[in-house]
């Protein structure tokens, strides 16, 4: 009786030793998935910086968009998938829901009025939507909405003539397509 008592302690020990392994093995990879997504949502911040500067490896295919101290390019709902340069080019909500809250960041490419990351840049990023399966990767490419907000710090000098400063969100994904984190950026476009 004493065997049989002690045996089943010893494996009640040994099923809350494995159980806390697979937790901890959950709990990392969980942890890699957020990074992977995190990773990729800066990647996207810098492919919008990059958008916006027509700067990088390789200079952007709409430098016209962001040349002048105009939004005339931007438009409510962010355009459309179709809207060509315009794509990914929001007016700030002036009240209730912000606009990168109504926006459909895992929309397919094709009806997605987001900007895919080397959309417009021409840059390159390994995703497993591309058909590659080489060890751990975001299931599709990061993407990203720029709003263009007036620049409040025009109005603190009266000589310069007012501009905007862009509102920069983006989405990276995890190894699956719910697994996603989302970064904001203000960032203001290099003086010439």
């Amino acid at each position: 009786m004493t065997v049989m008592m002690v045996l089943i302690i010893v494996s009640m020990l040994g099923l809350s030793a494995i159980e806390i392994a697979v937790m901890s093995e959950r709990g990392s990879r969980n942890d890699r998935d957020l990074q992977l997504a995190l990773q990729a949502a800066e990647a996207a911040l810098a492919d919008a910086a990059y958008d916006i500067d027509g700067t990088g490896t390789v200079a952007s295919s709409r430098p016209e968009v962001f040349a002048s101290d105009s939004s005339a390019d931007f438009r409510e709902g962010c355009g459309d998938a179709a809207s060509g340069h315009g794509k990914g080019l929001c007016v700030p909500a002036l009240a209730g829901t912000p606009v990168w809250l109504t926006v459909d960041f895992s929309a397919p490419p094709a009806r997605s009025r987001t900007v895919s990351l080397g959309e417009f840049t021409g840059r390159s990023f390994a995703a497993a939507e591309a058909g590659s399966s080489k060890g751990v990767m975001p299931a599709m490419r990061p993407r990203y909405i720029i709003e263009a907000v007036p620049d409040g710090e025009a109005f603190t000098d009266l000589r310069r003539k007012t501009g905007y400063v862009y509102r920069v969100t983006a989405m990276g994904f995890g190894p699956r397509q719910d697994i996603q984190a989302v970064l904001q950026m203000v960032y203001r476009k290099k003086r010439d």
